[in-house]
């Protein structure tokens, strides 16, 4: 446990965990309504006009169902990640920014898989994921700081 006398808790990774929850939160409502967008644009059925404006591509409705299932599993890591960092920083507790910084590699993933390998990205993705990668990056960095400060503390 920390001396009284000595904070060494991060106040620029608490910041940055802080405006990544309503970043993320941000991103989730409107990859929602992305997918929303898709599956309404981008299914051609046998009953709509081929020629119509607006019906581009063919998702397939599988892979659609299953980029929605992926982002609520991503919505998970998500909020443990930030709830465990900003605890594990807060309490300057080792094992919960530990926990964070160990999800940040499962989060950064599903970024990537959103930013690449979806089925249709689109422009807005794209930007809104690396956005994300930026600040997992960045956290990841911080976090590695602060937990080297907690780990100088002599535990006895």
């Amino acid at each position: 446990m920390a001396p009284r006398n000595r904070h060494l808790s991060s106040t620029p990774l608490e910041i940055l965990l802080f405006l990544n929850g309503w970043y993320y939160a941000t991103y989730f409502l409107l990859e929602i309504f992305i997918f929303i967008y898709k599956g309404e644009f981008f299914v051609v059925t046998p009953f709509v006009n081929p020629l119509s404006p607006g019906l581009l591509l063919p998702y397939p409705s599988a892979n659609l169902v299953l980029d929605l299932v992926m982002l609520f599993l991503y919505l998970g890591i998500e909020v443990t990640r930030i709830f465990f960092g900003s605890k594990g920083n807060l309490c300057q507790r080792k094992v919960p920014l530990s926990i964070s910084l160990a999800l940040t590699f499962p989060a950064a993933v599903m970024a990537a898989y959103y930013l690449l390998l979806q089925t249709y990205a689109l422009r807005l993705e794209a930007i809104l994921n690396a956005i994300l990668l930026l600040f997992y990056g960045v956290e990841l960095l911080l976090g590695i700081l602060t937990l080297a400060a907690f780990s100088s503390l002599d535990s006895y």
